[in-house]
Formats: structure tokens, C-alpha cells, sequence
């Protein structure tokens, strides 16, 4: 027999309230006691109360769907499908649909596809504030890494719906609703650490150009980290979403020019396979200096590329009279990192440090802020922070 679906009636009569007070608690809306509200989400989790979703968009006027706006280079970047995808199931628990909106989606663009419980499609600009199509469309809107040079984003922020966005926003523009932020600072601060921890002295970073919060963070960190260590960091600006073989060729160029680099910090999502390409071609093998048996390899910081091979038996042959060992010369081992997790550099040989920004967890962290807005659970202005992880591979710590 199929069990009886609980309904909103049931829950009321469990808690003890009218089933108008039960709605308004697991709304988050009208002025009800904080025991009350938390007794009566307390019984409806006990007893398996699912709201009928398609009954209250019509209670509140609801179109039953959030917006989501990427960046344009999202299609091609692994980071931004597992986030939009943490964000749809999320957003699904809630009983909204999302909609994809169009990278630049302004007049003259295509419009947005519907990702979610029912998928559709449909065509809508960006533009036009309060006024335009957005806000008739959703009940609100998730921007994801907002550029200033984005602009649909302005639009956006003032479509007339609550707003959440992935990392501040830099460009003069009306406030979001609500932001979930990491510490990218903080995250470029532990992998320059982390691989001068490892024995280099003269890192570099391949930051990304443009006008993200995250963009323009790595750029200063790089600075700013390297002016209070009295450390010379090799700053170069590459694509937001530079491919593998734009970061092959500018970490040519960098090593070709400057042979004393020994890590490279490569932001792109992505893009590490390209200077793990770049060192194998200049003869750099990836890793810290070892130590194989009797025989160490160092890291030099010389105006060439090479490391000295020395035989640790060279201090008793003095003292003993024995023969000198032979001293070789070697391209100098090359640490590689990444700011940005993934499939590249998870399964990249050898394996690449990186940062788990953890894309999936990030986006349903940002639908649920939304939600929590739209329910009324959380008030407007909130900040909320994501944490990340660093992820120590072979390509700057020492194999077994």
C-alpha cells in the first residue's frame, strides 16, 4: 500500500498550531515565535513533510525558478560545471528550476536554457532593470565571479529580485542581496608558501587577467606576498581561461628568460598540464630535489639551469685521500602548482598541487543563501564564507 502523503494539515495538528502558523514558520514569513517556528520544522522533518511546490508558487506568486549567470569562459572550464551543478541540486531541494542565463545576455544574444526539475527553455535579456524580462522570469538571481567588464552584470544587480553572487562584486553597481566569498588571498598565500616551504626561491605565477574579485586578488597577492618576504615573485598575466597551450607558451618564454625560476603557480583551471609540458621541454623535471640512496639532487638559484649532482661520500674522499667523486649537471627540478583544482590536475603525470576550491559545494552554497533570502530565513546583506583546501601532490612534495 502507498503510504499517505503528509500534508500541512498534519504537521499543524502534530505541533500544536493552526495550519496557517505551521506555514508561515516553514516559510520563514509572518511573526512567529522563534520555539514555535523551530517546534513546528522540528515535526515536519519528523514526520516527512514535503511542500507541494507548485501550490505555493501560486500562494505567492512565485515563477518557481532562480536565474544563474556565468562568466563567458564557463562552458569551458570544469570548476564552473560542477559548480552550476551544486547549485541546480540545491536549488531543486527547494523546489525551484534554474535558468542558465547567457553569457553576455543582452540584446542581440541568445537566450538562457532551463537546467532543473522540469527543463524548458526560453529567451530573456539581462538588461533593463526592474523593468526588463529577468524579474518576470525568476524569483531571484545567482552572478557567479561578476566581472566589471561583464555588461550584463549591472543589469543584473538591479533586476528587481534578490541577488546572491559568487565573490564581491568590484564595478559601481547596485549591492547584491546577499554574497558568498572565499579567501583567495589567503589560498595564493599558502601555496607561495607552501612551495618556498619546499625549497624554492624564486616562484612565479601565472595570474589571470581580468576584473573578477578572484582575478584581481592573485594579482595583488602576488605582489604583496612576495614585498613583505623579500621575495622576487615572477608575476605574468595570462588569459581568465587560458588553455593548456597558453600556458605552455608563456612558461616557455618565463623559463627561457629567467632559467632561476624553480615553481610556477599557474591560476587558469586547467591550464597546469601546459607548464608541466613546458618543463619536460626544457629538460625540468617536476618535483622538489630529492634524494635517491647517496646521491642528492639540489636546487640552485644561479643564472642557469642547472643543479649539481654531488656524491655525499665527497666529504670522507677529502679527509681520506680517496678519489673526488664526479659531479654532474642536470636541468634544475621545477615545483608546479595550481589555484584551481580538477580533473587536469588530479590525473596530470605527476600529479599537481592545487587548491580545492570545492565548486560543487561553493554553488550550493550560494542557491542556498538565495533561498534562505527568499524564504525569509536569512536577512538581506549577508556575507557568507567558503572554505578551501590545499591539496599536496607529487608535483611539490617528495615521492615515497
Amino acid at each position: 500500500m502507498t503510504p499517505r502523503t503528509v500534508t500541512l494539515l498534519d504537521v499543524a495538528r502534530a505541533a500544536g498550531v493552526s495550519k496557517s502558523t505551521a506555514s508561515d514558520a516553514l516559510q520563514g514569513s509572518g511573526r512567529v515565535a522563534e520555539a514555535t517556528r523551530d517546534r513546528v520544522r522540528a515535526v515536519a522533518e519528523e514526520l516527512g513533510y514535503r511542500p507541494n511546490s507548485a501550490a505555493r508558487r501560486l500562494r505567492r506568486s512565485s515563477t518557481g525558478a532562480i536565474g544563474l549567470h556565468l562568466p563567458q569562459t564557463a562552458t569551458r572550464l570544469d570548476y564552473y560545471m560542477n559548480l552550476a551543478f551544486g547549485a541546480v541540486a540545491r536549488a531543486q531541494e527547494e523546489g525551484f528550476d534554474v535558468m542558465l542565463l547567457a553569457p553576455a545576455s543582452v540584446p542581440g544574444t541568445s537566450g538562457p536554457g532551463r537546467a532543473g526539475t522540469s527543463g524548458g527553455a526560453g529567451a530573456s535579456s539581462a538588461s533593463g532593470g526592474t523593468s526588463g524580462p529577468v524579474a518576470s522570469r525568476v524569483d531571484g538571481l545567482l552572478v557567479i565571479d561578476p566581472e566589471v567588464g561583464d555588461s550584463a552584470v549591472p543589469g543584473l544587480l538591479d533586476a528587481g529580485v534578490p541577488v546572491v553572487t559568487g565573490e564581491r562584486y568590484l564595478g559601481p553597481a547596485a549591492a547584491p542581496s546577499g554574497a558568498v566569498i572565499c579567501d583567495n588571498a589567503a589560498s595564493l598565500t599558502a601555496l607561495l608558501d607552501h612551495v618556498t616551504e619546499r625549497g624554492a626561491r624564486r616562484p612565479a605565477v601565472l595570474a589571470p587577467a581580468g576584473t573578477s574579485a578572484w582575478a584581481t586578488a592573485l594579482r595583488a597577492t602576488a605582489a604583496s606576498w612576495g614585498r613583505a618576504r623579500g621575495v622576487d615573485v615572477t608575476l605574468r598575466t595570462v588569459p581568465f581561461a587560458a588553455t593548456p597551450g597558453e600556458a605552455e607558451e608563456t612558461t616557455l618564454a618565463l623559463l627561457r628568460s629567467d632559467p632561476a625560476v624553480d615553481a610556477v603557480i599557474c591560476a587558469p583551471d586547467g591550464a597546469a598540464p601546459g607548464v608541466l609540458r613546458a618543463a619536460a621541454t626544457l629538460g625540468r623535471t617536476v618535483g622538489p630535489a630529492r634524494t635517491v640512496g647517496t646521491t642528492a639532487v639540489t636546487n640552485t638559484t644561479g643564472p642557469t639551469d642547472t643543479t649539481a649532482v654531488t656524491d655525499t661520500t665527497a666529504a670522507t674522499a677529502r679527509t681520506t685521500g680517496a678519489p673526488a667523486p664526479r659531479t654532474t649537471t642536470a636541468a634544475a627540478p621545477l615545483l608546479v602548482a595550481s589555484c584551481v583544482d580538477g580533473a587536469a590536475t588530479r590525473t596530470a603525470e605527476p600529479p599537481v598541487t592545487a587548491v580545492d576550491l570545492r565548486p560543487a559545494a561553493y554553488g550550493r552554497a550560494c542557491a542556498e543563501l538565495l533561498c534562505d533570502i527568499l524564504a525569509g530565513r536569512t536577512a538581506p546583506d549577508t556575507v557568507r564564507r567558503h572554505a578551501w583546501a590545499l591539496e599536496t601532490r607529487a608535483s611539490t612534495a617528495p615521492t615515497a
